[in-house]
């Protein structure tokens, strides 16, 4: 028996528009940015119950993040170089925050970008507005430490974002105060492995953080405020040398993360050798620690990599990771010959202001040199976000040049 056609045709019709009105929705902006005046309710019917607060970043800090964490009195505590007895500092630290209360939030702007691999699984938000009123404050920040790769493609540079805090933590790595959440590190091969293992922050699960995270607006980086000044008139904001008591701690943890724009520097081809400063060599970057490039290899330690900059007697560490798509580059003025053109380079070097303090022994024993400061760049002309800019006395500009290793055949 013959199926009549014009059956077969009702019948196909309809599977096709099946499958078209199976095709999801293409989001638009609304679907994704959340618009700044809607929050208030959004946060409302999310919290019916305890209600909700967000938090300015130095609130937020002074009132979930002790010095002691919640983790010191555990069986198997913070590293053991962690704590100073003397002064009863922890440089690194992990305060849980509850779940069964008022909804706790964070707002901020991104300031980082990942792409040249200096802020890898890390983002660095910038607050400059006071939530209540609207009215503009001095900048504050806080690292955020999320274990997403490519964490720029989502939350691009001058996003500002809103972070429910409630299940996560706040700690210290390093003296560096980060949204987190607890992690037990217990690689009994590491380097000094006996002084690292114990309780330290860890990177928030991708999920987790996605889910507590909403995007406010579109990414605008044009409102990202910029701290720019001389070395001279940065130490007359932070202290150099901080006290080694609770008021200097806060003072370093609070100028932690701002982002900077230091004048008139140059790179003086020197780079910090536990305590002091050496000529960097002209070695093979592969192989030596010392080599004139922004971040030679560290043998997979994984420690950032400080190379001087001055303005005079004012020094501060441009630091860098190993892994930066820009590592292997010369520093402005270097080259296969040495370091002697750095000082003919001179310019500004933007980007996060650290305090950088891994060994309480330092603290302890008063050891504090200044070097525990550092600016991270973004990237550099051509490979991410062109954070260094400087030019020669001709004012020819620094044109970056990478490591050839065919120099050294």
């Amino acid at each position: 028996m013959k199926t009549p056609k014009y059956i077969l045709y009702f019948v196909l019709c309809t599977f096709v528009l099946g499958l078209v009105s199976c095709e999801p929705k293409a989001l638009g902006t609304e679907d994704v940015f959340v618009q700044a005046g809607s929050l208030d309710q959004i946060l409302a019917d999310e919290n019916p119950v305890h209600g909700y607060k967000i938090y300015s970043l130095n609130e937020f800090l002074d009132a979930f993040m002790t010095e002691e964490g919640s983790f010191h009195n555990d069986t198997t505590p913070y590293r053991e170089r962690s704590y100073d007895a003397n002064h009863g500092l922890y440089l690194y630290s992990v305060d849980t925050i509850k779940t069964d209360t008022l909804g706790i939030y964070i707002r901020g702007r991104v300031s980082t970008d990942d792409y040249a691999g200096n802020f890898y699984k890390a983002l660095v938000i910038q607050q400059t507005k006071d939530w209540s009123t609207g009215a503009d404050i001095d900048q504050q920040n806080l690292r955020i430490s999320v274990d997403l790769g490519s964490s720029g493609g989502m939350y691009q540079i001058g996003q500002e974002i809103l972070i429910r805090c409630n299940g996560l933590a706040v700690g210290r790595y390093a003296n560096q105060p980060q949204l987190c959440v607890p992690s037990y590190n217990n690689n009994i091969y590491a380097m000094n492995a006996s002084q690292k293992v114990g309780w330290c922050p860890g990177r928030i699960p991708s999920g987790v953080f996605r889910r507590a995270t909403r995007m406010i607006g579109t990414p605008d980086a044009s409102q990202l405020v910029y701290d720019e000044m001389t070395l001279a008139e940065l130490y007359a904001k932070v202290p150099l040398k901080p006290a080694t008591d609770a008021a200097g701690m806060d003072q370093v943890r609070k100028a932690d993360g701002r982002l900077v724009r230091i004048k008139n520097v140059h790179f003086t081809g020197e780079f910090d050798n536990n305590g002091s400063l050496a000529k960097c060599d002209t070695l093979h970057p592969d192989s030596s620690s010392n080599a004139n490039v922004f971040a030679p290899t560290t043998q997979n330690i994984g420690y950032p990599q400080s190379r001087v900059i001055a303005d005079g007697a004012n020094k501060i560490m441009c630091s860098n990771s190993e892994y930066a798509k820009f590592a292997y580059y010369y520093l402005p003025g270097a080259d296969r010959h040495g370091v002697a053109d750095c000082p003919s380079f001179s310019g500004t070097v933007t980007g996060i202001l650290g305090w950088y303090l891994d060994k309480a022994s330092d603290m302890a024993s008063n050891k504090l040199d200044g070097y525990e400061w550092s600016v991270t760049p973004r990237g550099i002309p051509g490979v991410g976000v062109a954070d260094i800019n400087m030019t020669n006395d001709h004012d020819d500009p620094w044109i970056p040049k990478e490591f050839n290793p065919n120099d050294y055949r």
